[in-house]
């Protein structure tokens, strides 16, 4: 309605359309975005605009000459390998001027403040409503899959010590492998609350919040892939005899340790970003580990799971914050 208004009283004809579409376009999720589709817009009116106009000066308003016009506007943004929001927004641009209006420069001129003033009024509105800060949604993605691994490490170090039947196993792997699409999903949502900050004027108070949850990330990360692999490699070379090595007890020991820290660096971010109180209690990954002679039949399995377990240490050895 604003972009209608404005557009109306400053440029005198046909109904400003142009104005309200680029309006109800250029309003995104985020300032960043509305800025972005702003350029776009912008930039596909522009071209479609121009392509209308000297089409229709030569060859006039006939119907077979918007075709055309669609054509060679298609034709003209993949050639300049623009967007596809641009690109469209081209062929658009050059059926609305030709349909519409007759294709003079005055008239297309117009059509081209249109839709700058349409675009600005929808960058304003987008920052007087205040854009949504995604941190939060992001710090839960975190947390969430923080709490996995550590669920994960804690299961793996249960089965360590006992004789899982085959569909314990399974069902072990399973979880386990479920912690990869929460990580993407924990990947994405840092990608969305890092859009929403930009140029958002409720930005600065929250990117340090934010700052803690990707340290955060960063750190757990390599711990689902490691877990992932520890289990897979306890599933593929299991046999009951492996509850009886002593060196797989001290790993199952080892595991929990890292569980119990890695709940207290989620613990820390929280407290670091300001979602929960000061949190302070020792690492439990600090005791060294005896690793005994393993048998000739279990000699692979246990290097490879103390071979992760050394990576996942020497990511949980900085404390966050």
């Amino acid at each position: 309605m604003a972009a209608w208004l404005v557009a109306g009283s400053l440029i005198p004809g046909p109904p400003p359309v142009f104005a309200a579409i680029a309006a109800l376009l250029v309003v995104q999720p985020s300032v960043n975005q509305s800025l972005t589709k702003a350029v776009e817009r912008s930039i596909g009116v522009i071209a479609g605009v121009v392509v209308a106009a000297l089409l229709g000066i030569v060859l006039g308003g006939d119907t077979w000459v918007i075709l055309l016009a669609t054509v060679i506007a298609i034709l003209v943004a993949w050639i300049l390998k623009m967007t596809p929001g641009t690109a469209n927004q081209v062929a658009i641009s050059a059926l609305l001027v030709l349909a519409l209006g007759t294709a003079t420069p005055t008239y297309a001129l117009d059509r081209v403040l249109e839709t700058l003033i349409g675009a600005v009024i929808g960058i304003l509105v987008n920052l007087a409503l205040v854009p949504p800060v995604a941190v939060t949604p992001a710090r839960d993605a975190v947390t969430a899959l923080g709490d996995e691994v550590a669920n994960s490490l804690e299961r793996l170090a249960d089965a360590l010590e006992s004789r899982p039947t085959e569909a314990d196993l399974h069902g072990l792997l399973v979880e386990a492998r479920l912690m990869k699409p929460m990580r993407t999903a924990a990947d994405r949502a840092i990608d969305v609350a890092t859009d929403s900050l930009s140029l958002n004027p409720r930005g600065r108070r929250h990117r340090q919040e934010l700052a803690a949850t990707q340290d955060l990330l960063e750190r757990i990360g390599p711990i689902v892939t490691q877990t992932i692999g520890m289990t897979r490699a306890f599933c593929d070379h299991y046999d009951p005899t492996l509850a009886d090595e002593p060196t797989v007890q001290a790993i199952a020991e080892q595991l929990r340790r890292a569980a119990h820290d890695v709940r207290l660096d989620v613990r820390r971010t929280d407290a670091a970003s300001g979602a929960a109180p000061a949190y302070e209690e020792p690492a439990a990954l600090t005791s060294p580990l005896s690793v005994a002679a393993p048998s000739r039949a279990h000699w692979v399995l246990i290097g490879s799971m103390l071979e992760d377990l050394r990576r996942v240490h020497e990511s949980l050895r900085e404390p966050v914050g």
